[in-house]
C-alpha cells in the first residue's frame, strides 16, 4: 500500500473490531444464534422421522404409529419456517447496526482529519469506502449473512444427527471434510488479495472520474480529454481483470467443492452397505444419514455462491475499518482565555522538501480585523488555515487567547472560504447548521445583517426554500451570503476569512464586502484580501511574500513606505 494511500485494516484488526462490536451486542447475538439453532434444528427433525418412517414400513409397522411421525414433521416444519423467518430479521438487524455504527466512524473519522491528509491519500479513494464499500457491507449484512449463518448452523446439526444416529455414520459423514478444506485451503490465500486488489482498483477508478469531473472546465480548455479518458479506460480495465480473475479462480474452487459432495455422499452410502449388513445400523437410519448429507449441498452452494459477495464484503469491511485506525485529534473543550489570536514562529509544509510558511509570527487583538495581502503562492491561504485549526503547523503554535487552536471548545474559531459549499435543503435549515436551536426570528436576523433577507424572502416558499442540489440555485454571491450568515449564528470569537468575496465577481463584489464587514463587526478577524480594497479598510495589513511576513503596518503607512505592498496598491488602483 503506498504511504499516500488511506490505510487497509490487517484480518486481525478486522476481527478484533468485529469481536469488539458484537460483545456489546451478547444479548442481541445470543438470542440470535439461539433462534437460529431451532430454525436449524426443526429442519433436521423430519430428515430423522424419515429413517424411523422407512424402517417401520420396512417392518409392516400398524399404520396408526406413522400419525405421531407425520405430526412431528408437520410441527417441526411450523417450528422451522418461523424460527427462519425470525432468524433472518434477527442477523439484519444485528448486522445493519453494526454497519451503521461502522459507517457512523467512518464519517467521524474522515470529518476530523487534517485536510492535507486527504489531499494526499486522494478524497476518491475515501467516496469509494462510504460508497461501494459501505455497499459491499451492507448487502452482505443485508441478504447473504442471513443465508449464510442459517447454512452454517444446518450444517452443523446435521452433522450432529448423523452422529445421534450412529457413530459410524457420524464418521462417514465427515470423511469428506478433508477435501472440503482443502479446496478452501487453495482457495482463501488466491481470492482473497485478489478481492482486496479489486476493491482497491475500484477506489482508484473512483478517484480518477472524481478528479475528471471536478476539473472538466480545465480538462476541456487545455484538451486533456483523450489523456483523462485513457487514464480511466485504464483503471477500468484493471478493475475489470481483477473481476474475471475472481470468477475463474472461484469456477476453479467450484469443481473442488463438487468433487468433495460426490466424495461424502459415496463414502455413507458405500459404508451404510456394509453397516447394515454386519447389522450395526438398521436401513432407515442409512438412509438418514444419506438425505441429511445431501441436504448439505444446498446450504453448502449457498455459502459458496454467495462467497464473491462474502470476500468483497471482507474486502470492504477491511478498508472501512482501516479509516478508523487513523490517529485522529480528540475535539478540543477548553474556552479561550480571550479573543486574541496569536501564531508564533509557524513553520509549514506539505511535504518535507518544500516549505511553505518559515517562522511566521502575527498577532491579531481582540475585535481587530488584519487583512493577509500577498502574490500567488505567498502562503496567506495557508496561515488562514493553520489560524482555524484546519492545518496542524510542523512546528510553532497557533492559539486562541493562549489555548491551541486544536483545543479550543468548537465554535470558538470559524472560517469561511471562497469554496462555500450550499447544502441540500430548506433553506433555513442551512442556515441552522451553525446553530441547530436557532429560532426563525434568529435565523431572519443573521440574513438581515449580511444583507441577504430581501432575496432570501423572495425565494419561491421563502426561506422554507429548498436549496442546493436538486433545489433552487443561488448564485455564487448568495452562497457567500448565506455562508456569513451563518458566522453571525454561530457568533465565534474569532472569524478567518479566506477570500470569502472572490467569488462574487466584480458586480456583486462591494455588496459581498460591506456583507463579510457587517458579520465581523466587532469580533477578531483574519482576513485573506482577494480584493485590495479590503486590505484598505482593514485595521492593519500583513504582507506575505514566500511563506515570510515582509512589511506589517495601516494602509497608509504602507503606501507611504513605497514598499512591496505600495506596489501592489498601485497596481491594484491601475485596474480600476
Amino acid at each position: 500500500m503506498s504511504d499516500l494511500s488511506l490505510p487497509v485494516a490487517s484480518t486481525r484488526q478486522t476481527w478484533g473490531w468485529l469481536r469488539r462490536q458484537l460483545a456489546t451486542r451478547k444479548g442481541e447475538l445470543a438470542l440470535t444464534v439461539a433462534v437460529g439453532l431451532i430454525a436449524a434444528g426443526a429442519s433436521v427433525v423430519p430428515v430423522t422421522a424419515l429413517g424411523r418412517l422407512v424402517d417401520l414400513v420396512r417392518d409392516d409397522a400398524d399404520p396408526a404409529s406413522l400419525l405421531p411421525i407425520a405430526a412431528l414433521v408437520v410441527g417441526a416444519a411450523l417450528v422451522g419456517g418461523i424460527a427462519a423467518g425470525a432468524t433472518t430479521t434477527l442477523v439484519s438487524r444485528l448486522g445493519e447496526r453494526i454497519l451503521a455504527s461502522l459507517r457512523e466512524q467512518t464519517v467521524g473519522v474522515a470529518l476530523r482529519l487534517p485536510g492535507q491528509t486527504l489531499d494526499r491519500a486522494g478524497r476518491g479513494d475515501l467516496l469509494s469506502r462510504v460508497g461501494a464499500d459501505v455497499a459491499a457491507v451492507g448487502n452482505a449484512a443485508g441478504e447473504v449473512l442471513p443465508t449464510v449463518i442459517s447454512a452454517l448452523l444446518l450444517a452443523v446439526l446435521s452433522v450432529v444427527a448423523m452422529f445421534g444416529l450412529d457413530w459410524r455414520l457420524g464418521l462417514a459423514g465427515i470423511a469428506a471434510v478433508p477435501s472440503y478444506l482443502l479446496a478452501l485451503r487453495w482457495y482463501l490465500p488466491r481470492s482473497a488479495p485478489i478481492y482486496a486488489a479489486e476493491r482497491s482498483a475500484i477506489g482508484a477508478r473512483t478517484q480518477l472520474l472524481m478528479e475528471s469531473l471536478q476539473g472538466v472546465r480545465t480538462v476541456h480548455a487545455y484538451r486533456l480529454e483523450s489523456r483523462h479518458l485513457k487514464a480511466v479506460n485504464v483503471a477500468s480495465g484493471r478493475a475489470r481483470d481483477l473481476s474475471v480473475g475472481v470468477f475463474t479462480l472461484f469456477t476453479r474452487f467450484v469443481g473442488r467443492i463438487n468433487r468433495a459432495e460426490l466424495l461424502g455422499l459415496a463414502t455413507i452410502l458405500v459404508a451404510g452397505f456394509w453397516f447394515v449388513r454386519s447389522g450395526w445400523v438398521s436401513v432407515g437410519e442409512t438412509a438418514a444419514a444419506a438425505v441429511l448429507f445431501h441436504r448439505l449441498f444446498n446450504p453448502i452452494s449457498m455459502i459458496l455462491f454467495t462467497f464473491d459477495e462474502i470476500q468483497a464484503a471482507g474486502a470492504g469491511l477491511a478498508r472501512l475499518v482501516g479509516v478508523g485506525t487513523l490517529p485522529v485529534a480528540p475535539a478540543g473543550s477548553q474556552p479561550p482565555g480571550s479573543a486574541e489570536l496569536t501564531l508564533r514562529n509557524v513553520t509549514f509544509g506539505y511535504d518535507e522538501r518544500v516549505p511553505v510558511l518559515d517562522g511566521i509570527s502575527l498577532r491579531v487583538a481582540p475585535g481587530e480585523r488584519v487583512a493577509l495581502v500577498g502574490s500567488t503562492g505567498a502562503g496567506k491561504t495557508t496561515v488562514a488555515s493553520i489560524a482555524a485549526g484546519i492545518l496542524r503547523p510542523s512546528s510553532g503554535t497557533a492559539s486562541v487567547g493562549g489555548v491551541p487552536v486544536d483545543r479550543l471548545a468548537p465554535g470558538v474559531v470559524a472560517i469561511i472560504s471562497q469554496e462555500t459549499h450550499v447544502f441540500a435543503g430548506p433553506l433555513i435549515e442551512d442556515l441552522r447548521l451553525a446553530r441547530p436551536s436557532a429560532t426563525r426570528e434568529e435565523a431572519e436576523h443573521a440574513l438581515e445583517q449580511v444583507g441577504a433577507l430581501d432575496w432570501a424572502r423572495a425565494l419561491p416558499a421563502g426561506l422554507d426554500t429548498v436549496v442546493g442540489e436538486g433545489g433552487h440555485p443561488l448564485t455564487a454571491a448568495q452562497g457567500q451570503q448565506l455562508a456569513l450568515a451563518r458566522l453571525v449564528l454561530l457568533d465565534p470569537a474569532v472569524a478567518v476569512l479566506d477570500e470569502a468575496t472572490a467569488e462574487a465577481g466584480s458586480a456583486g463584489a462591494r455588496e459581498l464586502e460591506e456583507s463579510a464587514l457587517a458579520a465581523t463587526k466587532g469580533r477578531t478577524t483574519l482576513l485573506v484580501a482577494h480584493r485590495l480594497t479590503q486590505a484598505a479598510g482593514a485595521d492593519r495589513i500583513i504582507v506575505l511574500e514566500h511563506g515570510s511576513v515582509l512589511e506589517e503596518g495601516t494602509h497608509d503607512a504602507l503606501v507611504a513606505a513605497g514598499g512591496r505592498y505600495a506596489t501592489l496598491w498601485s497596481a491594484w488602483q491601475s485596474r480600476t
